[in-house]
């Protein structure tokens, strides 16, 4: 039986989840998956590169603007349910799971950020609303990055079993003292003064003149727009208040260290420091020593591309553990959010686990070498890939690691 077509029953052509359009000398590029907050797809990163590879080599395109549609926010991140998914998919006991779709997300997602960076034309993010994981990895290696009194930013992969990724292991360790490290391991929500604080972003405008700015861009030097929409003087920033402490707490070598020291800060008076302790044992102990390991390894790094290298190899390990899906369970699909954590604490975690993390993972490994940035001679021998034998996913406890297989920011 055939069902007669109405209006009510035509469905209208999806909108692609990136739009791209030329105006005047701008090259405008809109996240358009507003009901998700913009959360990003492998397609869309395909989106992004492809518009940025063409408007590169343009001479008609000046600048790039990147902003996102809806009133939520910029992005929110990655695609975190179909990680999930992949992570879940036919019920695979860790370190057996074909995560390969989610692998492939993340290398073109990470070639993504490292194009953003090394981008030879001015590169304007507005980051307005919700910008967390993969919307800083869209907006802060950009050349100018805007924040608005609406701005909620910040890495919040310890809360799911991850680590931050998309660079944000390079950015956060580029902070003086110690607030780039609490920012990581709390996975604390930024305003615009704390994202100004941390380097993740250059200027404050308006919410309500960005659409002024977009206009502005299509005729005029990013510089000058920039400046003239500014708003001066920045708010104080609260994580700036609370150097002294933080500076004190994260000065410390490990993570159980860190944790005792904001204790007996917050034993002493320092309510924040008490609840910053607090913060840190809800999160996944794996996750808060992987990423203290990750962000002092990306501070002795030189190269952006070095550290998304570090940080793909323990992505693809924490795919194949069992605190990265147990976290995003109890915090996206059921939604209970009472994560069963293993290991349960951080005194639990063992060192060697977390190092095996950042082991070479052999033909598996992040090749940047055919990024096509501005520079056409660019070659950094640093970034070859490691001889040793391939290392496998990480399970809690284990010191060893076997073959690993080819969105959580």
């Amino acid at each position: 039986m055939t069902v007669p077509s109405s209006p009510a029953q035509t469905l209208e052509p999806a909108e692609p989840p990136v739009l791209t359009a030329v105006r005047g000398r701008l090259g405008a590029i809109t996240l358009n998956r507003p009901r998700a907050v913009n959360a990003l797809t492998t397609e869309m990163v395909e989106l992004m590169i492809a518009a940025l590879q063409a408007w590169r080599d343009d001479d008609a395109v000046d600048q790039v603007l990147v902003r996102g549609a809806g009133e939520r926010g910029l992005c929110a991140g990655g695609d975190i349910v179909a990680i999930y998914r992949d992570m879940t998919a036919g019920d695979s006991p860790p370190g057996t799971r074909d995560t390969s779709a989610s692998e492939r997300f993340w290398a073109r997602e990470y070639l993504l950020n490292a194009m953003i960076a090394a981008y030879p034309k001015p590169y304007v993010a507005f980051m307005d609303g919700l910008v967390l994981g993969g919307g800083i990895g869209v907006s802060a290696h950009g050349s100018h990055r805007l924040v608005t009194e609406r701005t909620r930013s910040g890495m919040p992969e310890t809360t799911i079993g991850f680590a931050p990724d998309v660079g944000g292991t390079w950015l956060l360790s580029r902070v003086p003292g110690g607030a780039g490290l609490h920012a990581a391991l709390t996975g604390a929500h930024l305003d615009a003064a704390d994202a100004l604080h941390l380097g993740l972003a250059d200027r404050l405008v308006d919410a309500a003149d960005l659409d002024a700015v977009a206009t502005a861009l299509e005729t005029e030097a990013a510089d000058d727009v920039v400046a003239r929409f500014a708003v001066d003087p920045v708010p104080p920033s609260a994580l700036a208040a609370a150097r002294a402490w933080i500076d004190d707490a994260y000065g410390r070598d490990t993570a159980t260290g860190i944790v005792a020291r904001l204790d007996e800060l917050g034993a002493a008076g320092h309510a924040d420091a008490a609840e910053a302790a607090a913060t840190i044992r809800e999160k996944s102990p794996t996750s808060v020593a992987v990423t203290l390991e990750g962000v002092r390894r990306a501070g002795r790094a030189d190269r952006l591309e070095q550290v998304l290298v570090d940080e793909y190899r323990v992505g693809v390990r924490l795919l194949q553990g069992h605190d990265f899906p147990e976290g995003v369970r109890a915090q996206v699909i059921d939604k209970d959010r009472t994560p069963h954590w293993d290991p349960a604490t951080l005194a639990d975690v063992d060192p060697a686990a977390v190092a095996a993390c950042f082991a070479p993972l052999g033909t598996a490994e992040l090749d940047l070498h055919d990024l096509d940035l501005h520079d056409p001679n660019r070659h950094d021998p640093n970034l070859s890939s490691d001889p040793a034998p391939a290392a496998g996913p990480v399970t809690a406890g284990s010191t060893t690691a076997g073959t690993a297989t080819e969105d959580a920011s």
